[in-house]
């Protein structure tokens, strides 16, 4: 039986930085740094730890180490947030799109008082590649938490940015710019049949993170199924969690599992979608959502695309610049400009999408069962926990254009696959209706800890939270999913 904990509280995060506790708990290590503003976040994670059991021998002493059963002195542990962008494309709250650094600043203490002196603490994540680190640092304030662990002695703590490339502009590939990326370098991790876009067909038309397709098809194809990850997350000793509470075009919902595409040093090994719809063989968009004018403007998009910005030169992409000017100009003249409600609808963001589910699963694969040098095990590699931010979730247009929820929920867990489970559920959606958790329930390849719903004992100090998996008359808290899977997914 595997235990998740739910904690209800209010729906706001402190905004003083480096998010110090309002009070003085008794194992709180940093003596007087108190703040004035009263920190829910922090009593909340603090409730969480305390409701799943944690040292409850020592509870509310000096003593208290509620992660000492997971972190032990001189170990590596990485804390992985979602800091997929660093601005939210419509102006809403940012927050409803990343974690926020209240969380992971909970998280740290903790870590801290399980390291007793002697260890690292890295928080590290892969952003999108039009993500500008330095704006989300700025945002978040995290540089200020990090500052603040340099006037004690005890465990480094450090931020690191996984990306090997950025890029200033979205549309435009030869504007990529090489980063330092992960200090401990990347793995390729082959899959091979044990992937689940092995048995996949039209493997050349799947489409990833950039318009050059070439390299995600090349990674993608036959018994070649190759993921390029982190080498800092794969080897620390302890990986905890901390995603957003958040829907998703492509998959459904965005918790830890595909959260996962956070462990990747290069986007374009991650399967977006299917290029044509399904009566083609692919699951770009449904089969009657564009007439045939409409059809083939998407196809002489996707020609641009393919010979224009696939080669990453900077004066074809100029020249691309120019038609797709003329290109939108000529066709809102006449009147064939395709509707921004379908649009919503193309790339794969859509409840057919049978391609993003599989790279997600695979990544869980990857993160659970690679050894340090790149081997597919039997069994688990590394120790997890798991946080999931829902104080304020996103709804509707997610991941990176969400609705903001005020929510006010923490939700966490020792099994990544039982906390998004759990999450679904209180979400308001079927978690057997999204594929990449069916698939993971089910996988008879790997064990993932869980193998049916009913195994997953629910904490909460909201009594009606207790029965989430098996009380179908309540939906909860009735997240909107992303319009491409309304009346897909819901209870």
């Amino acid at each position: 039986m595997t235990k998740v904990s739910i904690i209800k509280t209010e729906a706001c995060y402190p905004t003083i930085a480096p998010y110090h506790p309002s009070k003085n708990y008794p194992e709180y290590p940093f003596g007087n740094y108190i703040s004035k503003e009263r920190n829910c976040t922090y009593e909340g994670v603090r409730k969480l730890f305390y409701q799943l059991g944690y040292d409850k021998d020592n509870w509310n002493t000096k003593a208290w180490n509620p992660l000492g059963f997971l972190i032990k002195p001189e170990m590596t542990v990485v804390i992985k947030p979602n800091f997929v962008q660093s601005r939210h494309k419509q102006g809403k709250d940012l927050y409803s799109i990343i974690t926020h650094p209240s969380v992971l600043r909970v998280v740290v203490d903790y870590c801290w008082i399980a390291l007793r002196g002697n260890g690292k603490i890295i928080i590290a994540d892969a952003p999108q590649y039009d993500c500008n680190f330095q704006e989300l640092i700025n945002s978040t304030k995290i540089d200020e938490l990090l500052d603040f662990f340099t006037r004690f002695k005890g465990p480094d703590v450090e931020l690191v940015d996984l990306r090997s490339y950025w890029s200033p502009w979205k549309h435009f590939n030869s504007c990529l710019k090489k980063l330092p990326g992960d200090k401990k370098g990347s793995m390729i991790v082959n899959l091979g049949e044990k992937s689940a876009l092995f048995s996949k067909p039209n493997a050349e038309k799947l489409y990833g993170a950039v318009y050059t397709r070439s390299e995600t098809v090349s990674n993608h194809i036959g018994k070649i199924q190759n993921y390029k990850v982190s080498r800092t997350i794969m080897n620390a000793d302890v990986v905890i969690s901390v995603p957003k509470l958040k829907v998703h075009k492509k998959v459904g919902v965005t918790l830890n599992v595909k959260g996962l595409v956070g462990i990747t040093t290069d986007k374009n090994y991650l399967v977006h979608y299917t290029l044509t719809p399904p009566s083609k063989g692919g699951d770009q968009y449904p089969d009657d959502l564009f007439t045939a004018t409409e059809e083939l403007l998407i196809k002489l998009e996707r020609w641009m695309y393919d010979h224009l910005l696939a080669s990453r030169n900077h004066f074809l992409e100029k020249i691309h610049r120019s038609i797709y000017w003329l290109h939108n100009h000529t066709t809102k003249l006449l009147g064939l400009k395709v509707s921004e409600k379908k649009r919503m609808f193309d790339a794969g963001n859509w409840y057919g999408n049978d391609s993003a589910w599989r790279m997600a699963v695979d990544l869980m694969k990857v993160f659970c069962f690679t050894d340090r040098n790149g081997k597919i095990v039997d069994k688990p590699q590394r120790k997890t926990f798991s946080i999931i931010d829902g104080i304020i979730g996103g709804e509707n247009n997610g991941p990176l254009s969400p609705d903001p929820v005020k929510a006010g929920i923490l939700i966490a867990g020792e099994n990544m696959l039982s906390v998004d489970i759990v999450a679904t559920r209180i979400m308001g959606f079927d978690p057997m209706k999204i594929k990449m958790y069916e698939y993971l329930l089910n996988s008879s390849d790997f064990d993932f800890g869980v193998k049916n719903i009913n195994e997953i004992d629910v904490l909460s100090n909201y009594p009606e939270w207790r029965n989430c998996l098996n009380d179908v008359k309540s939906t909860f808290l009735r997240f909107t999913p992303h319009s491409g899977w309304v009346g897909h997914i819901e209870i």
